[in-house]
């Protein structure tokens, strides 16, 4: 690990999570930059590797496994996998950049367990699983089976977020960010 630190923000869907990142990436005081993960799945219409992905063979993702080349990594469905290399955390932070992980929560905790006091791991929560339902429902986007499918998910996520350092409940989105932007803040300064 260089200079830089890692921020992991996890979530349940439709929390608001990646509005927070996106108004956080936009203050360079913080030094944010994204992680770009790796996966076997391959490029879609003009992605490239090491822009939005590292594009990784099958075997050669399973081999990295082996090595002990990963931060995270998760299989979405039989072959297909999608991970943070450490070498990836290590590009970024040996700039003395501050790494953005935006994981699910399994992946959240499996790298505080790796980096320990290096990593904050950050949990946003919808104020209640009612309100969550009633923001997906508001979208209008998803089926009531989907928004079931994610509530559902919601609250089984939410029973890990005590194993995170901090969270933060996202009612009004501009506190949300402001209380999220102050925690990662003091986390880059070590208070």
């Amino acid at each position: 690990m260089g200079k830089g630190k890692l921020i992991v923000i996890s979530a349940p869907s439709g929390t608001g999570k990646s509005t927070i990142i996106g108004e956080l990436m936009k203050d360079e005081s913080l030094k944010l930059e994204f992680s770009i993960s790796a996966t076997t799945r391959p490029p879609r219409g003009t992605e490239q590797h090491g822009v939005e992905y590292y594009f990784l063979s099958l075997d050669d993702f399973r081999q990295r496994i082996e090595r002990d080349e990963f931060a995270e990594y998760h299989e979405v469905y039989e072959g297909r996998y999608y991970g943070t290399l450490k070498s990836e955390i290590k590009r970024i932070t040996s700039k003395g950049n501050n790494v953005v992980l935006d994981l699910d929560v399994l992946g959240g905790i499996d790298v505080k367990k790796i980096y320990g006091k290096k990593a904050l791991a950050l949990f946003i929560s919808p104020p209640s699983i009612e309100t969550l339902r009633q923001r997906l429902l508001s979208r209008g986007t998803d089926s009531i089976e989907d928004i079931n499918n994610r509530v559902d998910r919601a609250a089984y996520e939410l029973s890990f977020a005590d194993q995170y350092d901090c969270c933060v409940v996202n009612d009004v989105l501009d506190d949300a960010v402001a209380q999220t932007r102050e925690i990662i803040t003091n986390f880059i300064k070590g208070k």
